[in-house]
């Protein structure tokens, strides 16, 4: 039997996460659970108010869902007016799915998932209330994405907190480049945040655990299909999404060309280190050691920004 919901206009509180590892999260200074839960809750609030001013044209949904509340329970005029609601506010769903693409995720998927949102947003809301639809809809649509994040793109155990931190610096990272004209550093996005630097790099490091590829799974070519079995290189154990590290970008300027050179080709142009080597006339082992060398550089550099 399931406790009822006390306030049915309220959305349903996010799944409680499983212990984490002590020795994942040791070095991580811990908000008290009570303050960090709040400062979640308050952020994410923040932005569902903001969505739910964005949008507009839903004024009517509140006579449906009189009509609803109205009508007879399992009868097929309540069915009938569940549909209607449900597909009268789909945009709405759809438009929120947009919010979260660019992320890593196909946007079908997005689609379905905000999609199921607004259904339980429908299902759960009470007109009798006296409460906006948005703004019951939106936060409810708005955590069942972001619950599909959580619990679906990460390869790896990783706290909630810097799940949440991960997600949020791509639309930071949005607004000050648009903001700055170029690519931000890592304490200008903690400064967006109102977080601290090292949150942000812990964050971006820790996203090199998110939403996993099968290395069987083929991607098409213009004129090929390969696996990613097929286009891999020599393994590494540097960072192999270097590109998402944006706490290291603005100091790529500041390396020598060569070394430029090989980190662009390696990480950004996906050569492999056979490849570069016969583009850079060397072996093959100096390709791996200069590439050692620069990244262990490059996250030294950053440590002491």
């Amino acid at each position: 039997m399931f406790a009822a919901n006390p306030d049915p206009n309220q959305p349903a509180p996010p799944e409680a996460a499983a212990p984490e590892d002590p020795a994942a999260v040791a070095d991580t200074p811990e908000l008290d659970e009570t303050e960090a839960d709040d400062a979640e809750e308050t952020v994410d609030a923040e932005e569902a108010e903001e969505v739910a001013r964005s949008v507009s044209g839903y004024d009517d949904v509140a006579t449906l869902f009189e009509q609803l509340a109205a009508a007879a329970p399992e009868s097929g005029r309540r069915a009938a007016l569940r549909s209607e609601l449900i597909n009268r506010c789909i945009p709405l769903a759809d438009h929120i799915a947009r919010k979260f693409s660019g992320r890593g995720e196909p946007f079908d998927d997005l689609t379905q998932v905000a999609r199921v949102g607004l259904v339980h947003a429908v299902d759960r809301f009470d007109i009798s209330r006296g409460s906006n639809f948005l703004s019951f809809a939106v936060p409810t649509i708005m955590g069942e994405v972001r619950r599909y994040f959580r619990d679906n793109t990460w390869a790896m155990r990783v706290p909630r907190r810097v799940k949440e931190t991960h997600l949020r610096i791509g639309s930071a990272i949005d607004a000050l480049s648009q903001r700055l004209g170029r690519s931000p550093t890592a304490k200008e996005i903690a400064a967006e945040l109102g977080i601290d630097a090292d949150e942000v790099t812990q964050a971006v490091i820790a996203g090199n655990a998110y939403q996993p590829s099968s290395i069987d799974a083929v991607s098409v070519g213009r004129d090929t299909e390969a696996s990613l079995l097929d286009t891999l290189g020599e393994e590494e154990s540097q960072f192999d999404r270097v590109e998402e590290y944006v706490a290291i970008r603005p100091l790529l300027a500041g390396l020598p060309e060569r070394e430029r050179k090989i980190l662009t080709m390696r990480f950004f142009e996906s050569m492999t280190q056979t490849q570069i080597a016969q583009q850079m006339g060397i072996s093959q082992m100096h390709v791996s050691r200069i590439l050692s060398k620069t990244l262990a550089r490059l996250r030294e550099q950053s440590a002491r920004e």
